[in-house]
């Protein structure tokens, strides 16, 4: 293990990017999941009160669903934690495929609820108004703007890898 004498960060060695390659992504995948969903029932749900998890049912159900929501929310983003310290103690962080994985996790899951849940199942909208189309294009148009944000670190760091010698 070597250290950075001007960052100060630890830098795996490079069997290390290699062996905890899919590791790195997996764990900011699900703390991307888990701190979009965060955001969205934080602002949305509590803050703003615009919708619940569930909305075609009774407020109470609805505010049941917030917190089921919450709990999962939690559960990722610890899960992507937990496995972000096993990296760190490991000697094996690879911040650029971490970060592609949250952005590409927080992406997917934006653009899964602005499609699946708002669209397809019905169970909220994004808001409750006359002219929804706006917030739903704004909605989906973020999500995909952080999966090609994420996409592209991930080319770069698969590239990174690559010129370093090692096996994608």
């Amino acid at each position: 293990m070597k250290n950075d004498k001007h960052t100060n960060e630890r830098k795996p060695r490079l069997h290390s990017k290699r062996v905890y390659r899919k590791r790195n992504f997996w764990s900011g995948f699900l703390f991307g999941i888990g701190f979009i969903a965060f955001i969205d029932e934080m602002v949305f749900h509590q803050l703003l009160h615009w919708h619940h998890f569930y909305d075609l049912a009774t407020t109470n159900i609805g505010l049941i669903s917030d917190g089921l929501f919450h709990a999962f929310s939690w559960f990722a983003t610890i899960a992507g934690l937990f496995l972000f310290a096993d990296l760190q103690s490991r000697g094996g962080i690879w911040m650029r495929r971490w970060w592609s994985g949250v952005l590409i996790g927080a992406g997917l899951f934006q653009l899964y609820d602005g499609t699946i849940q708002h669209k397809v199942m019905g169970i909220h909208q994004i808001r409750y108004v006359e002219d929804v189309f706006v917030y739903d294009v704004t909605w989906n148009v973020l999500a995909v703007l952080l999966i090609v944000i994420g996409a592209i670190l991930l080319w770069g760091a698969n590239n990174e890898n690559n010129r370093s010698g090692a096996a994608i």
